[in-house]
């Protein structure tokens, strides 16, 4: 991976069909995403239950782009290495999640993955501040974690311009975590946002089989956007 502050699309695979990953994985990316969002959820630190290292593993093989990996678990650390050995590219952890992130966030790199924090919306991002020397992405969640398709938080714009700021000059992306469609893709990159996660909004209207909405709406993401 190669730091850049480019928009990248995510496309979370949570709003993939479950049946067809492999596919849906290859589709979407030769429609035009740049990196692949695998949501973790595991039933205890949100209320819901998703995928575990095998499936992270499986899908691994259809993924030519970034495997961006979310873990919306606690504890974080006893999992690490299993799915830095499935193959994930970049390991994203919850700031709320534990009590010694700090040592989170050496473990995910010790592991060969690029490490990531993310914030639910309570969490000021000043609270990253100690943490921004061993992180390499931020995501801003900008609905509560748990389930896909929900309403944009707009509160939250304002916490990425603050975080923009804090980061200053160093290589950290800032992620976009729920509700990102063309109405509010071009509020967050104003705001300072580099990758945008889009789970409804890249894949409907679409299928593996006929995939050319994909493309459509990752277009049409970026053109809100200004990145053409």
């Amino acid at each position: 991976m190669t730091f850049s502050h480019d928009l990248k699309i995510a496309p979370s695979i949570l709003a993939a069909d479950f049946a067809d990953f492999g596919r849906e994985i290859e589709a979407v990316e030769a429609q035009g995403a740049d990196w692949i969002h695998v949501d973790v959820m595991d039933g205890h630190f949100v209320p819901n239950l998703t995928f575990g290292p095998p499936l992270v593993k499986a899908i691994r093989k259809h993924i030519k782009t970034v495997m961006d990996v979310h873990l919306m678990i606690a504890p974080v650390d006893p999992y690490i290495d299993a799915f830095a050995d499935a193959g994930a590219d970049v390991l994203t952890a919850h700031l709320e999640a534990g009590p010694h992130t700090h040592r989170t966030l050496q473990a995910i790199r010790g592991a060969g993955c690029k490490a990531g924090l993310a914030l639910n919306p309570g969490t000021p991002v000043e609270a990253v501040k100690p943490l921004l020397d061993l992180t390499d992405l931020i995501c801003i969640m900008t609905v509560n974690p748990g389930f896909g398709g929900q309403k944009f938080i707009h509160s939250q714009v304002e916490q990425v311009r603050t975080l923009r700021a804090l980061i200053g000059d160093r290589p950290i992306h800032i992620e976009i975590d729920g509700g990102v469609d063309p109405t509010t893709a071009p509020l967050v990159r104003a705001a300072g946002a580099d990758v945008l996660v889009a789970g409804s909004a890249v894949f409907k209207g679409g299928s593996a089989a006929e995939p050319a909405a994909y493309g459509d709406n990752i277009r049409a993401i970026r053109a809100a956007t200004g990145d053409l």
